[in-house]
């Protein structure tokens, strides 16, 4: 599979920041990193925007996926309060990160943290059909628990 090129801009709060790279060869994900003027401290249970500094031209058939980072979620409680919050191919605007801390204990942000991480997927638009009843299935209506 062809890597779809990405094109990048770093707004001016975003200058001296690195950009977004991926960590190890087989990484998924580029670490977003937090472009911020004066250290952020996000309480217990307190939903933060926090900016990139970045915008992203995203080809057509793609989409960023903005997820969290597993060491800070799972060290710190600090989370993406969307997960996976979506940047569509058409958004030109700054690349901002919804975060949530779900820990006990306050979590510092400093400029330069790498708050997140960033997925390039494809994306398939789908044709809705309306019809009158659906095709059964063996599960049919089933809901939440309905499979064991």
């Amino acid at each position: 599979m062809s890597r779809p090129r990405v094109l990048i801009s770093r707004l001016p709060h975003g200058e001296g920041l690195e950009l977004p790279a991926y960590m190890t060869p087989l990484a998924a994900g580029l670490d977003l990193p937090a472009a911020l003027d004066e250290p952020l401290n996000v309480a217990p249970g307190q939903i933060v925007m926090v900016p990139t500094g970045l915008a992203l031209a995203i080809p057509a058939g793609f989409e960023g996926q903005v997820r969290p980072r597993s060491g800070l979620a799972i060290k710190k409680g600090l989370t993406v309060v969307n997960a996976p919050g979506t940047i569509d191919a058409d958004y030109r605007g700054e690349v901002k990160v919804g975060l949530v801390n779900l820990g006990p204990e306050p979590v510092l942000i400093e400029r330069g943290d790498r708050v997140a991480q960033l997925i390039i997927a494809p994306v398939v638009q789908a044709e809705l059909e309306e019809v009158e009843q659906l095709p059964g299935t063996q599960r049919g209506d089933g809901g939440f628990g309905s499979t064991g």
